[in-house]
């Protein structure tokens, strides 16, 4: 299994640069940052650090959108990494949930989400592409061999059958057992519908990760409350699939939606931090579920079943109070034990 580390684009870039370098030597294979212009720093400009400050490391967005930067400019963009730095990047892709609403923009739909990955992917895979109304274009300077999976991440069936049909990679933003699950099924079964090898989409499931030294309750709810945030974040995408499928729709399950009853609203300032006040209403179990917590133990178990699940990178996000002691921990003794032969 492939480990990654998910960051914000903080000031100051210097030390999500340092956290990069650390968890590559601990032993992680993909550095991914949050892409919202207006909330954080750009990530492209901190990316070429990342790469520079780093041997072997891919990074990548989780995510960008097809409505923040032209297609064209994205694609460039990684391109010019990857010729930098050699096939290094990632594109993960999807709606746009942070990064329009708070320009005052609606989200991208998936008719966009699809005609932009074509793009951005033959672009940067060296490739031409019509950027609309005929103009075709292609990168006069791209070299021989470039390459640019693009990730797609997605919760809803629409979503998922769209994943399975184009996209190089699915990106599952929560580490519920059940959910993932149903919702990997419903990528391989619309790849193989697609008549695509299954097995060519990479699965990756994204989800903060806490390690606590027992499984006490005071130390389990200091965890809790430290990735109490994810359940929010979360269920701004789930609020939009309640919207679209109403309540118990057989179109999405249960185990994703019940828990945002309570929701009321959500601030975009505190956006995926643990100090985020609009989290209040997700109850510990969803913490659980959704989550990665408690002793190593615990990780490495989850991570095991994950793994059965058929995901092929677990992706922590670090948004806490403990960001150096989890990658170290993970690095010392999750990552080792998860892929021992």
């Amino acid at each position: 299994m492939d480990f990654g580390l998910v960051l914000q684009t903080d000031p100051p870039a210097s030390r999500v640069v340092s956290l990069m370098k650390r968890a590559e030597r601990s032993g992680f294979t993909y550095g991914w940052t949050f892409d919202s212009a207006v909330l954080w720093q750009e990530p492209f400009v901190i990316y070429s650090q990342i790469l520079a400050n780093t041997q072997k490391l891919t990074v990548g967005p989780m995510v960008t959108n097809p409505g923040t930067r032209t297609w064209e400019v994205t694609a460039s963009t990684f391109a010019t990494l990857n010729d930098m730095f050699g096939n290094r990047t990632v594109c993960g892709i999807g709606r746009g949930d942070s990064a329009m609403r708070v320009a005052g923009r609606k989200p991208n739909t998936l008719a966009r989400i699809s005609e932009a990955m074509k793009v951005i992917r033959a672009l940067g895979s060296g490739g031409e592409a019509d950027l609309g109304g005929g103009t075709v274009v292609r990168f006069p300077w791209i070299k021989e061999g470039a390459r640019l999976p693009v990730w797609m991440a997605a919760y809803g069936p629409k979503a998922l059958k769209m994943t399975g049909e184009e996209a190089d990679g699915f990106i599952l933003q929560l580490a519920d057992l059940y959910l993932t699950e149903y919702m990997v099924k419903a990528v391989k079964d619309a790849a193989v519908a697609a008549g695509r090898d299954p097995s060519e989409v990479r699965i990756c499931v994204a989800a903060p990760a806490y390690v606590t030294e027992d499984d006490s309750p005071a130390a389990l709810a200091h965890a809790r409350e430290q990735c109490r945030w994810f359940g929010g974040m979360v269920g701004n995408h789930v609020a939009d699939l309640v919207s679209k499928y109403g309540e118990h729709s057989a179109a999405v399950p249960d185990e994703l939606t019940d828990y945002i009853k309570a929701r009321e609203g959500y601030d975009y300032s505190h956006h995926g931090r643990a100090d985020n006040p609009d989290t209040a209403f997700v109850p510990d179990e969803i913490v659980d579920r959704f989550c990665v917590i408690g002793p190593v133990e615990k990780h490495i178990e989850k991570l095991h079943a994950l793994r059965e699940l058929g995901v092929d990178q677990f992706a922590v996000y670090d948004m806490h109070d403990a960001q150096e002691a989890v990658i170290d921990a993970y690095g010392q003794k999750v990552i080792p034990a998860v892929n021992a032969a």
